[in-house]
């Protein structure tokens, strides 16, 4: 029979004794930005609703989104856009069947992050 008093040891690693893997982590921004990207729609309803009730209630919601606070997070939903837009490809291309090899994840996930930050980074010089 097993001996059951093993002590005070977990019965298996624990995940923060592990380093976490590229795809693991770009998994999990994925599932994040898709979340930032329902509430950041939620904020651009708000302000359409907003200028279709009064124009008090308009300046009200206006002045909230476009304050230092409000800015920072339409900024990170447009960082969330365009990673999430970047990882998006990124599947679409394993969807081929390609890229599946660890060198070629590494590599796609590592240009999908810089992507995704150098195009939002041009979007928001854009439009500043």
């Amino acid at each position: 029979m097993a001996d059951v008093n093993r002590g005070n040891r977990p019965l298996s690693p624990h995940a923060t004794i592990y380093r976490w893997p590229l795809n693991a982590i770009m998994s999990i921004l994925h599932r994040i930005t898709g979340t930032a990207m329902a509430l950041g729609a939620v904020l651009v309803v708000w302000w359409f609703l907003a200028a279709a009730t009064s124009a008090e209630y308009f300046a009200t919601v206006d002045g909230v989104l476009t304050s230092w606070i409000g800015d920072l997070v339409l900024f990170l939903s447009l960082l969330a856009l365009s990673y999430h837009l970047m990882n998006g490809v990124r599947h679409l291309i394993w969807d081929t069947g390609a890229g599946f090899d660890n060198e070629s994840t590494q590599q796609s996930g590592i240009i999908g992050l810089v992507l995704a930050v150098v195009i939002a980074a041009l979007l928001l010089a854009a439009t500043w």
